[in-house]
């Protein structure tokens, strides 16, 4: 299974430490593999937290063509996806649409009732749901999801209480690298290591 190939990155050691982080790990892969939708937070995530301005006061984002590229295998693999930002860019709004993701909500500043009303459409539970958010404003969702995860330059408060720290920046492909675990350990990653489609 492509998840396992995962678990080479643990050293075999006897020492309790090792058996510890083995523990640990094995956790967060039953974390992924009860993943069933996905819902993510913009600033930070998507983008890089920065913002251009144009000499008429537009303001910019820039996004990652990977991070798109796994929105689309993660909802033609069934899963349900979800936005939400305090942001009110109709740009970022018509990028998401384009990608094929159905629940977007902008200019919201208390996230949870919105991740609610998620929910209860798709008839899920917290525990069922991977919430990746990068500051202070997603810490209630966080806390309280199933699989809870930020990209590397996330703030030390959501780093704290993510079970998964990407590697990867926000907006320099975090999500990709997120969904893609999740899809490998649930084996429904449509490539393989070859690059050819199963």
């Amino acid at each position: 299974m492509e998840g396992q190939q995962l678990v080479t990155f643990v050293e075999s050691s006897p020492s309790a430490a090792s058996a510890g982080a083995a523990i640990e790990l094995a956790h967060l892969f039953d974390k992924f593999r009860a993943v069933r939708a996905f819902v993510l937070d913009v600033d930070g995530v998507l983008t890089d937290n920065r913002v251009h301005l144009t000499e008429s006061g537009e303001q910019l984002r820039v996004m990652n063509i990977r991070d798109g590229m796994g929105i689309r295998l993660a909802l033609q693999s069934g899963f349900p996806l979800c936005v939400i930002t305090g942001g009110r860019s109709q740009g970022v709004i018509k990028r998401l649409s384009m990608l094929g993701i159905e629940h977007i909500y902008s200019g919201v500043d208390n996230k949870w009732p919105v991740f609610e009303q998620f929910l209860e459409v798709h008839q899920l539970k917290p525990a069922e749901v991977c919430y990746m958010g990068d500051d202070v404003p997603d810490l209630e969702i966080l806390r309280k999801v199933g699989l809870a995860a930020c990209p590397v330059d996330a703030v030390p408060e959501v780093r704290a209480v993510a079970d998964f720290i990407s590697p990867v920046a926000g907006g320099a492909g975090c999500v990709r690298d997120l969904i893609e675990k999740v899809l490998k350990t649930q084996d429904k990653w449509p490539f393989s290591s070859t690059g050819k489609a199963e």
